[in-house]
């Protein structure tokens, strides 16, 4: 008897384990995936590029947190004795095999492997594994009472402890640089500090969700764009010598709008021109302005600021004391702006 209940006991360990990896694995996800900044994925890894994808909120909802709820049933059911609980824990598995298998995948065809992503799509092939060895097995006997308490308190922990500690984590605060242009802003503003090349695809694709929001708040706000323009876009530099020379000349937020507006391929120095004229600048101080020596050390500027201020990767916003980086949902930077507007009374 007591052989028995030793082997029931592994029994329940062998069903518990790939849950507990999963449930670990998704609850990390989920923090990762619902903060503006990852916490346990480092910005720009593997793990906050799959972030990104379309694949990480089908409908809108975050997939770990799917994931956590199924491995979480998984768990459960893991623990229940009998036919009806054997066949539960069969089909949870199977679905989570399924879906597993199929993430793998997608993260084979993207060139990009995170690695809680991957532990959490292993857990759910594994998790079938067991749960047809399980099924196919002749007869149960319960587990200790002591096992099946340290499974449930374990199943438990495992969601709790990422989650606690993810959502209780104080993100990093700006450095200097952004603190400096922070007590430049007007009492009762929030601070915008927008870090662009207007040939970036992603710096485009966050523009037009942003800019609403920034014409629906321009009371409250104070726009900073610092141009960096990347060496690998043919026309970034003249982008970012004309929204120089437009902030110069008192349209900047106007030369910006049409420089992310225009065809990436009208951004050459007589686009640009055309662009300007468009927004209502003379031309020969505009082309005067492009050709000052000092509009280039400008943008040697910006870019230094960038490097000072962490940045590594295009878009960086950074909506009061909250970063955003690369391609933002509308939902992300509606939040970062009412978080940042409730701050400031606004």
């Amino acid at each position: 008897m007591r052989s028995e209940r030793n082997h029931a006991a592994l029994s329940l360990v062998a069903s518990v384990v790939p849950a507990l990896v999963g449930i670990a694995a998704s609850a990390a996800l989920l923090v990762d995936y619902t903060r503006p900044q990852p916490v346990f994925c480092a910005e720009g890894s593997a793990c906050d590029a799959v972030r990104r994808t379309i694949f990480a909120a089908p409908l809108g909802v975050p997939l770990p947190a799917v994931g956590l709820a199924g491995f979480v049933a998984i768990g459960v059911v893991s623990l229940l004795r009998g036919p009806r609980p054997r066949l539960a824990q069969l089909g949870l598995s199977l679905v989570a095999a399924l879906v597993g298998v199929s993430l793998l995948v997608v993260q084979v065809m993207l060139g990009t492997f995170c690695p809680f992503c991957c532990a959490a799509d292993a857990s759910g092939a594994v998790a079938l594994l067991v749960a047809l060895w399980r099924f196919g097995g002749s007869g149960e006997v319960s587990a200790p009472r002591w096992a099946r308490l340290g499974g449930a308190t374990s199943l438990a922990l495992a969601a709790a402890v990422p989650l606690v500690a993810g959502y209780l984590h104080k993100a990093p605060g700006p450095s200097p640089v952004i603190e400096a242009e922070i007590a430049r802003t007007p009492k009762g503003e929030v601070t915008v500090v927008d870090f662009v090349d207007f040939e970036c695809p992603f710096c485009r694709m966050t523009h037009a969700e942003l800019e609403p929001m920034l014409e629906a708040h321009r009371d409250k706000l104070r726009v900073v764009r610092r141009q960096v323009p990347l060496r690998s876009h043919a026309h970034a530099l003249d982008a970012a010598r004309a929204a120089c020379c437009g902030e110069r000349l008192g349209k900047g937020d106007a030369m910006a709008n049409a420089l992310f507006a225009a065809p990436v391929d009208d951004l050459t120095r007589e686009g640009c021109e055309k662009l300007a004229q468009s927004v209502g600048l003379v031309l020969d101080p505009f082309r005067a302005c492009v050709a000052d020596p000092k509009t280039d050390a400008q943008i040697d500027a910006d870019r230094a600021e960038f490097r000072e201020s962490g940045g590594y990767a295009l878009p960086t916003i950074w909506i009061g004391a909250e970063r955003l980086v690369g391609a933002q949902p509308k939902e992300a930077l509606e939040q970062a702006l009412n978080h940042a507007l409730a701050r400031v009374g606004g």
